[in-house]
């Protein structure tokens, strides 16, 4: 039996992402946007906004240092916020919205299952030097926060504080 190129490659490519798709899920590659219309989901910290609807963008950086800068941001109930956030480091980073206990919840879990994929509204995984964009809506009053889960980089500070008045 004669195999083409053709299925050669194809046959090589599907043995590579078998065995390097869970690898890859927090290594410096971005994660794939799923394609099709965001899951609006209520959540204790808002809900995933329209970007028609945001009224003010934040710049947000991290870095290697394992800060973010601003490491404060104020919002008012009921505004939704573009966030751009740009990773100034040489490393993969992400900026993920939730309560304090949600994101620590969720660093644990990051640090027993470093390769689990996870790709939600309110989360943002950004490559080295590049830019993501999340667009949310805080619909709720209270103080929340914005983090970097990959294992290690929440116990290392990589949090700040999103303060929603009424």
């Amino acid at each position: 039996m004669q195999i083409s190129k053709r299925h050669l490659l194809l046959a090589v490519s599907a043995l590579g992402l078998g065995f390097t798709g869970l690898a890859r899920a927090h290594g410096n590659e971005d994660h794939p946007k799923k394609a099709g219309p965001v899951r609006k989901e209520q959540k204790d910290w808002g809900i995933a906004g329209d970007a028609k609807a945001a009224r003010r963008t934040i710049e947000v950086r991290m870095g290697d240092n394992m800060r973010f800068t601003p490491e404060r941001i104020d919002v008012r109930q009921g505004e939704t916020l573009r966030f751009r956030v740009q990773n100034t480091g040489k490393v993969m980073h992400e900026f993920v919205i939730g309560t304090k206990a949600e994101n620590a919840k969720h660093a644990e879990l990051m640090i027993k299952f470093p390769n689990m994929e996870h790709d939600e509204p309110y989360m943002a995984h950004v490559s080295p030097g590049k830019t993501g964009e999340i667009v949310w809506t805080f619909n709720r009053a209270g103080s929340f926060e914005f983090a970097c889960l990959i294992a290690g980089h929440y116990s290392a500070g990589m949090v700040g504080t999103i303060n929603v008045t009424a």
